[in-house]
């Protein structure tokens, strides 16, 4: 099972900060890479962050790079999702996902889904 947690609230002024969280439970996420989805009304679901389960490198679409942080601790079983200098086309809902040792962009490849969580980018 695979939880998303927000801190932070639903909806962000432009240029602000947020936390997205995301809990795996069921499962230890050590030997998993996990990544980060959004997809927005009427758009396709975009990866915009992976994190490699061993090295922990990490990939980052050009849309966010810069801007947002993805992040692991094993010990918790979380992967971490800091948003920093959102704008309004982040408005979007969130997906965490997992899979098997190496990270992919293409959002077929994971396993394991978290439920979404909307974030809202709007003055």
């Amino acid at each position: 099972q695979v939880q998303l947690v927000k801190s932070g609230g639903d909806l962000v002024q432009p240029g602000g900060s947020l936390r997205l969280s995301c809990v795996v439970s069921g499962f230890s996420l050590d030997y998993y890479a996990a990544g980060w989805f959004r997809q927005a009304p009427g758009q396709e679901r975009e990866d915009i962050a992976c994190i490699n389960s061993t090295d922990r490198s990490t990939y980052y679409a050009d849309s966010v790079n810069g801007r947002f942080t993805i992040s692991r601790d094993n010990a918790k079983n979380t992967v971490y999702l800091q948003m920093n200098r959102l704008k309004p086309e982040d408005t979007a809902v969130y997906y965490c996902a997992a899979k098997y040792y190496r990270p992919s962009t293409n959002s077929d490849d994971y396993d394991y889904w978290g439920q979404g969580t909307q974030v809202t980018v709007s003055s």
